[in-house]
């Protein structure tokens, strides 16, 4: 199994990290958008610790962003780390907070594509990059 994924080719690896790290910056921005217009309570209907979490991305996500374009393993651990951090928030904010459903989130559906793709794709991507 394996020796397959480092037959992953360059382009691959190229595309998917650019995509990766282009939908980072665009999480970014959104991000530092609501830190501007709101502060730290972005969202009044959540809790604080949520708010900050949120916040906390306009910074983890353009060092991902970074770190991905400077082919660096780190940048796909982060971005892994922040994407499933990120899906478990906003899918506690969904349902047990906003008591929706996944039907009239698109944003949560937006999240949950790139975190199957970043997730499916980190073993091969991973192995082109370095320490």
């Amino acid at each position: 199994m394996i020796a397959w994924m480092h037959r992953t080719p360059l382009w691959v690896v190229i595309v998917v990290c650019a995509i990766a790290a282009g939908l980072l910056l665009v999480g970014a921005v959104a991000h530092v958008t609501d830190l501007l217009h709101h502060g730290l309570q972005a969202y009044d209907w959540a809790p604080r610790w949520l708010n900050l979490y949120w916040s906390s991305l306009a910074l983890l996500d353009p060092l991902a962003a970074v770190l991905l374009i400077s082919g660096k393993r780190r940048g796909t651990d982060l971005t892994c780390a922040i994407l499933t951090t990120d899906l478990a928030a906003n899918w506690y904010a969904t349902y047990g907070i906003q008591h929706s459903s996944l039907a009239t989130q698109p944003g949560l559906q937006r999240l949950i594509a790139f975190t199957a793709l970043v997730l499916g794709t980190a073993p091969f991507v991973r192995r082109h990059l370095t320490y």
